[in-house]
């Protein structure tokens, strides 16, 4: 049994949301034979209740409140410094002194960073962290730039400063680290490219999906009004990527399914759903549920499962999750990138408002019939947990290190 520094820019616990998952998956799994040490931020005030689960499965946790607004004041800080502003809005002195006091007084092994701001807590101290693996996930400064090109002056300046600091925040930490890795082996091929020096240490680490809960097998009660054809986006609604695809979706392809199939409604579901969104559901055929206790029933009770994100970066859980409760998906190229799977065999790729909505109308129609169930059969072969995250103990030697 090894000690291990687990440190995340938010709490991994509950896995409701892409990160969380996989920051979740990735800590259990470590937790099974080793001695973890949990370093977190907290940024919604529900997930408190669950701080005294993670106490008992670690060895020792530190989890701070991080309050968006004041996140967003010490961000305003890297301006003047030079700092990317994603390293300073998660910047703590709290954080700060309990890393380093762990990494004086326990007998790491190793170390995992989840999200490259959390670089910003080893980088000085590196020799007392044991082997460290930083978990980019994405390559989230390629995802500045994008958000740049989509936003007018002066927002488009901040992003693309946003890119260009990000990027020599990652490369500095690539360099520094033991291994690197990313969600998927088309990121961890960007990031070779913007990151030659670091290249021979970049891998992936595909995520999972845990199949006997996302199963549809499971005796799901309907969410759902009976006369309904229902259509379904599943994700955090807070984040902009997600609040772009829906109102896309809901302008530009929703008219022309419901012109076809008039019994067709559109849900939304996830927490915290920003102004814009709650506004979508005083259009007809549109429901915004806001967050839930369980997602499964509105996947399993679903015609089609949507993911019509325009500006996305690595592998999109919401799209695995559809897929393993044996659900047509239908999703744009930027949701498709990285996943292994075959379109129009496992799920289907559309881009452009008319593709979308023709594929959608086509699902509901019936005239894929074997699709779900193709897609349940990729994800099980291709995304298991356990296959994964047995890299990681390999990336941090500790495979060989028994409880």
């Amino acid at each position: 049994m090894a000690d291990v520094l687990f440190l995340a820019h938010r709490i991994p616990y509950p896995p409701d949301k892409g990160d969380k998952i996989r920051s979740w998956h990735m800590l259990a799994h470590l937790a099974k034979r080793h001695t973890v040490h949990l370093g977190c931020f907290v940024d919604d005030p529900d997930d408190w209740k669950h701080l005294r689960f993670l106490e008992d499965l670690c060895g020792s946790v530190m989890a701070l409140p991080l309050h968006p607004r004041r996140g967003r004041v010490r961000s305003l800080k890297g301006l003047i410094t030079g700092e990317a502003l994603s390293v300073s809005y998660y910047h703590d002195r709290r954080m700060m002194a309990w890393v380093d006091w762990t990494l004086h007084h326990r007998p790491l092994a190793g170390t995992v960073l989840f999200s490259s701001p959390m670089a910003q807590y080893v980088l000085g101290s590196k020799k007392s962290a044991g082997r460290v693996v930083m978990d980019f996930v994405d390559v989230d400064s390629d995802k500045w730039r994008q958000y740049a090109a989509t936003k007018p002056w002066p927002m488009s300046w901040v992003y693309k400063r946003e890119h260009r600091r990000l990027l020599a925040f990652e490369r500095q930490v690539a360099a520094a680290v033991d291994v690197s890795v990313f969600v998927s082996p088309k990121e961890a091929a960007l990031f070779r490219a913007l990151a030659p020096e670091s290249a021979s240490r970049v891998h992936h680490l595909n995520n999972g999906v845990d199949f006997n809960y996302f199963s549809p097998e499971h005796g799901f009660a309907s969410p759902y009004p009976a006369s309904e054809s229902a259509i379904v986006f599943t994700g955090a609604m807070d984040y902009w990527a997600n609040v772009d695809a829906v109102q896309w979706f809901v302008r530009e392809v929703l008219p022309a399914v419901r012109a076809a199939i008039p019994r067709a409604v559109f849900s939304i579901v996830g927490g915290r759903p920003t102004a814009a969104v709650q506004a979508l559901a005083k259009l007809s055929g549109v429901r915004v549920t806001g967050r839930v206790e369980d997602v499964r029933p509105y996947l399993a009770h679903a015609g089609v499962v949507v993911c019509p994100l325009r500006i996305a970066r690595g592998i999109q859980n919401k799209v695995l999750e559809g897929m393993a409760m044996a659900k047509p998906v239908v999703a744009s190229g930027e949701a498709f990138e990285g996943i292994e799977a075959t379109p129009g065999e496992h799920l289907l790729v559309a881009d452009g408002a008319t593709a979308f909505a023709t594929a959608v109308v086509d699902v509901l129609d019936g005239k894929f019939g074997g699709l779900g169930r193709n897609a349940r059969a990729c994800v099980r072969e291709r995304y298991s947990w356990p296959a994964s995250l047995a890299h990681l103990e390999r990336f941090l030697n500790l495979s060989e290190v028994t409880a």
